[in-house]
């Protein structure tokens, strides 16, 4: 079978939708770290459509990840040429899957081989915007403050080697300071990650770490370039051997790295570009003055609820999220959930009904063909909890209102670190701090041995845990707090997921 290719475009079916753009004209106006799934099926397809707007051809994408190199290995012999499918379902059966050939990533380098290339790219004359996809974890931030680790042993090396950096803060201070050298125009950095007030958070991390290079790169970045609040939202699965094929099939063409999502997306962007932007509202992006309400809105109710019903659907052996949201008290345990404690914390906003978004998010997480892992959205756990779970905690403490849902999806993050669910599979915690977590989950199980009363002893555990501040902050000495976590964590133990979960709906 033919390679997908820009000399093959003109073999594909007639119903699979491809760049209509004269896409050997485009300039590279866009510098893009972590090129994975999620980039390439939201953030790629929005800058497509405005590609096919009719706008400039100065917005194409040159990617880069950071470390891995099989997205370039992938990618590189189909010219950046790769398929979206979007995968959906009516009433839990497969809806058509409509495919589109996505033209805008032109290039993908490997910052690990060639760092200099992608400082080059950073630093072109022709790049307004680098934006980024790199996780919570990729920012080296801790989770309970949000300040750069300088502690961080890869911080300490881009400190040290500020020539050849490792992490995304590293290369974007570096990049910045090519162009401020070469006189070079400012660029928009934009975060497309699942942070508090991400444009925020990436500008704070990255003048903290040119405060310790240089004063006037420091002042250069402060006065001269932007960082827009983002807020993106779209179920990006991790693709499977099964879709290549499935994909491949349908193309008549070999597609060696398509990405599989589902239909529904939402990008919210604070319109505050230092050079210009791609006309994104083509694709249906919304452009606002404050993306605060958006985000808490999707940070608390989205991403929330998702990792309260992977740890909980994990732990119970449940292996994707239509199992897990399938399952009665599971469904009912996460609706009480979105509609008692986190609605209550959200801000009121125009045309969005909290009733209808809790409705149609509760059949995303239904929707059978993305089979979306319960163990790919348990990963990194300690960078995800303080912004999805415990920022709603302390404004319900601080509210004097019931908690006892939240305690429970923390407790289920807490329960799923023993690193073995109620069928006997072992897994391994995917986790930037999971050295760390074991070492203070040892120290809480050693304080709980000898106390003779179940709950006196699990609360003794959970206050040792908890203790452990990159993570729960000053939360974790809250009474109230503590002792709603051993209540949970003990009928997890005792009673297992199903059960705790019922009760508690």
């Amino acid at each position: 079978m033919d390679r997908l290719h820009p000399s093959t475009l003109s073999k594909l079916p007639a119903d699979i939708a491809r760049p209509r753009y004269p896409r050997e004209a485009l300039r590279a106006g866009i510098v893009h770290l972590g090129v994975g799934a999620f980039a390439r099926a939201h953030f790629a397809v929005a800058t497509e459509a405005a590609l096919h707007s009719g706008g400039e051809l100065r917005w194409g994408i040159v990617g880069a990840s950071l470390r891995r190199r099989d997205t370039h290995e992938a990618l590189a012999p189909q010219s950046g040429l790769y398929t979206v499918a979007l995968r959906n379902a009516a009433d839990g059966v497969a809806a058509p899957e409509p495919l589109q050939v996505v033209g805008a990533l032109t290039q993908v380098l490997v910052a690990s081989d060639d760092p200099g290339a992608v400082l080059a790219r950073i630093a072109h004359a022709d790049t307004r915007i680098v934006s980024l996809t790199v996780t919570e974890k990729g920012y080296h931030r801790d989770p309970a403050s949000g300040a750069l680790q300088l502690d961080d042993p890869d911080i300490q090396h881009d400190l040290a080697h500020f020539q050849t950096p490792r992490t995304a803060i590293g290369f974007l201070v570096r990049g910045l300071h090519l162009r401020m050298q070469r006189e070079r125009a400012p660029v928009t950095l934009l975060s497309l990650d699942n942070l508090p007030a991400n444009g925020h958070t990436l500008r704070s991390l990255v003048l903290a770490f040119a405060e310790h290079v240089d004063s006037g790169l420091h002042a250069w970045i402060l006065s001269r370039c932007t960082f827009p609040n983002s807020v993106v939202d779209r179920i990006v699965p991790r693709t499977s051997d099964g879709d290549r094929e499935r994909i491949s099939h349908r193309l008549g063409v070999r597609d060696a790295w398509p990405v599989v999502a589902e239909s529904y997306g939402d990008w919210v962007v604070e319109d505050r570009f230092a050079a210009g932007r791609p006309d994104w509202e083509a694709g249906g992006t919304r452009f606002v003055q404050k993306a605060e309400p958006f985000e808490r809105l999707k940070l608390r109710m989205v991403n929330g609820s998702h990792s309260a019903l992977a740890y909980l659907g994990a732990m119970a052996g449940l292996k994707t999220v239509d199992q897990a949201i399938g399952v009665h008290a599971l469904n009912r345990f996460l609706d009480a959930l979105m509609r008692e404690e986190i609605a209550p914390t959200l801000p009121s906003l125009p045309g969005v009904s909290l009733d209808s978004y809790r409705a149609r998010l509760l059949q995303r997480f239904a929707n059978p063909t993305l089979q979306h892992r319960t163990c790919q959205i348990a990963m990194d756990g300690s960078q995800k909890l303080p912004q999805r779970l415990l920022d709603t905690v302390r404004d319900r403490l601080r509210a004097n209102a019931s908690f006892e849902r939240l305690a429970l999806a923390v407790a289920a993050w807490t329960h799923y670190l023993r690193g073995i669910d109620e069928t006997g599979q072992r897994y391994e915690i995917e986790d930037p701090l999971a050295p760390a977590l074991a070492q203070q989950m040892a120290r809480a199980e050693d304080a709980a041995a000898g106390v003779p009363d179940s709950m006196s002893a699990e609360r003794r555990r959970i206050e040792v845990f908890s203790a452990f501040k990159p993570v729960f902050g000053e939360l974790g000495s809250e009474p109230r707090f503590v002792e709603a976590l051993a209540r949970h964590t003990l009928s997890l133990r005792q009673r297992g997921v199903l059960l705790t979960a019922a009760r508690a709906a």
